[in-house]
């Protein structure tokens, strides 16, 4: 292919371009959408799936563990905005921390096995997970969950700054974090520790036979993911004042892949692509079809069979014939 053929598909794939696209896809919700809480659970999956395609999309790791980081990512917010008052601030990143600490744990363990091993080993974390949060009712509510978490405005020296208590005004303050971690998340996988993980995706006997510390560049791929899923499990659950045992369930998990696959992966704004498609389509489907999870399933096998690269893929290719066409005229 000719240099000038190139070109345009390198100015789509550039970070640079990426975050002005997120900017606008930002911008753009409250103009298209007419709830808020559904925008800013798009942008919450968004993050989720973001740490979810770190794992998958750069390093080739396939993890249902996902679920266990977002809901202690809930829970983490839920006790320290009730039961333990702190800052709003220190409570989000105190639940990042929290996420963070259950993904080192997970991934410790886990990345000793690879392939099919690797991925029963984070289901069974995900099990064990779901059963205790089952048990401990006393800290995480049990079946019950964990309600009435408040949504407190950011304050400075006690002046308020920002009100969250509409949707939109919470939108507003989801908005502004996602698009803060989607540029941390391009800096890293654009930096010399991203390009890593993908030779460690791509061919994992040859990285490790350059000399790459193998487990310990997945364990920080995980520790990473599970920062930013802990931090949407927290946002998640100051958006519905709720944190229910499904945050911790294997379905979220799962729920969490299927959109990172749908999206595409090795690729951040796809991430938020295929929250997007997953929540909107859901949303749609739902109130025309109670088993709408069986058009899901049908689009699945069709991303499986045709669109492996997802709709970022689709984008893609779209884009390079529209390059092409130009370039012939």
């Amino acid at each position: 292919m000719s240099q000038q053929n190139q070109t345009p598909v390198k100015r789509f794939q550039g970070p640079l371009l990426q975050f002005w696209l997120a900017l606008a896809v930002v911008a753009a919700m409250p103009l298209l959408m007419h709830s808020g809480s559904l925008a800013s659970e798009v942008l919450i999956f968004g993050l989720a799936a973001m740490g979810c395609n770190l794992l998958l999309g750069y390093t080739g790791l396939l993890s249902f563990g996902q679920g266990i980081f977002f809901g202690l990512g809930s829970y983490t917010v839920a006790l320290t905005l009730t039961r333990w008052p702190l800052p709003m601030p220190l409570a989000l990143l105190l639940a990042m921390a929290v996420g963070a600490l259950g993904a080192a744990v997970v991934g410790w363990v886990s990345i000793r096995q690879k392939g099919t091993y690797f991925v029963m080993l984070t289901l069974a974390f995900s099990q064990m997970f779901y059963f205790i949060a089952y048990t401990a009712t006393g800290l995480t509510g049990g079946d019950n969950g964990l309600m009435d978490i408040p949504r407190p405005s950011l304050t400075l020296m006690g002046q308020p700054l920002w009100s969250l208590v509409s949707p939109w005004q919470f939108y507003g303050f989801v908005a502004a974090l996602f698009l803060a971690v989607f540029w941390v998340l391009l800096k890293v996988s654009q930096s010399i520790f991203g390009r890593t993980l993908l030779a460690v995706r791509d061919n994992e006997e040859r990285a490790g036979a350059i000399g790459y510390p193998l487990k310990l560049l997945k364990l920080q791929a995980f520790v990473i993911s599970g920062a930013v899923t802990g931090l949407a499990g927290a946002l998640h659950a100051m958006m519905t004042g709720l944190a229910p045992l499904s945050n911790a369930e294997h379905h979220t998990s799962e729920m969490i892949l299927v959109m990172t696959v749908i999206g595409g992966t090795g690729n951040l704004l796809a991430s938020v692509l295929g929250s997007a498609f997953y929540l909107l389509l859901g949303d749609w489907l739902s109130a025309l079809w109670p088993r709408w999870l069986l058009v899901l399933g049908l689009i699945l096998m069709a991303v499986s069979l045709w669109m492996q690269r997802g709709l970022w893929g689709l984008g893609e290719t779209l884009w390079k014939r529209l390059a092409r066409q130009g370039d012939k005229a």
